[in-house]
């Protein structure tokens, strides 16, 4: 039988979703996986013994250290039947504060958190205030003026499908470049900057590079029309930094 889950979490102690590795082994900085996983297999087994075994889980995609997540989905195959309230219940007392699960349902063998996936909704936040304030938290903070119609001119350049080369780390696995972006908007809340990017699939570190170009067009007063041309270029040295982590989360993945 196969399950998926809802998973909420707060990256910033762990070293991304996914169970990483060196030279074939585990590294041993904590991941969201390595716990759901541990978890589960509490549940399950009685003991963590299985988990490199018999058990293992499936993101709908990979979020690095410091990355929230509202709606990550998660699934996995056991031969055992669940009574998902009860599950659902047990396995929120094992895992740790920071790492929830909302939701547990059977699914057919044919589902796959990440292959099944029709699109990803991520939203980062930053403040943007010259002077910090203790509840900021690990928000980052933007010290000059902005404006949200220059931005929002800017993320229009990124709607529809396009190659974004431009916007790739190095880290990126997929050599598929071309991803189709359906919703790119920017809101202020008080001091509170808030952007919201809807696409069927995103390279590594794209919308953390995509907030660092908007960044680089506000501070150096450059036309939106810069985001174009950065989009044209495919070249990852056109585009702006990668911005912190903190404040990027997965809100939802729909199928």
């Amino acid at each position: 039988m196969r399950y998926a889950l809802k998973v909420q979490y707060i990256g910033k102690n762990y070293a991304g979703s996914q169970i990483q590795f060196e030279n074939g082994e585990p590294i041993k900085e904590p991941t969201i996986q390595g716990e759901l996983e541990k978890a589960i297999s509490t549940l399950i087994f009685g003991d963590t013994e299985n988990i490199n075994r018999q058990f293992k889980t499936v993101f709908s995609g990979r979020t690095d250290k410091g990355v929230n997540a509202k709606g990550q989905v998660v699934h996995f195959d056991t031969e055992k039947t669940i009574v998902a309230s009860d599950f659902l219940y047990h396995l929120n007392e094992i895992l740790p504060e920071d790492i929830s699960v909302s939701e547990i349902r059977e699914v057919d063998k044919s589902f796959h958190a990440q292959k099944s996936a029709k699109r990803r909704y991520y939203r980062f936040e930053f403040i943007n205030r010259r002077c910090k304030n203790a509840y900021d938290r690990d928000l980052m903070r933007v010290k000059y003026p902005i404006s949200i119609e220059r931005m929002q001119k800017s993320l229009n350049y990124l709607l529809g499908e396009h190659d974004f080369s431009s916007f790739k780390s190095s880290g990126t696995l997929n050599p598929s470049t071309v991803c189709f972006i359906e919703k790119a908007e920017v809101q202020k809340q008080g001091d509170k900057v808030i952007i919201d990017i809807v696409g069927n699939r995103f390279l590594y570190n794209m919308v953390r590079t995509i907030v660092g170009t908007l960044l680089e067009i506000e501070g150096h007063n450059l036309q939106p029309e810069h985001m174009k041309e950065v989009l044209e270029a495919k070249d990852r040295r056109k585009a702006g930094q990668t911005v912190s982590p903190y404040g990027l989360t997965l809100i939802e993945v729909t199928y």
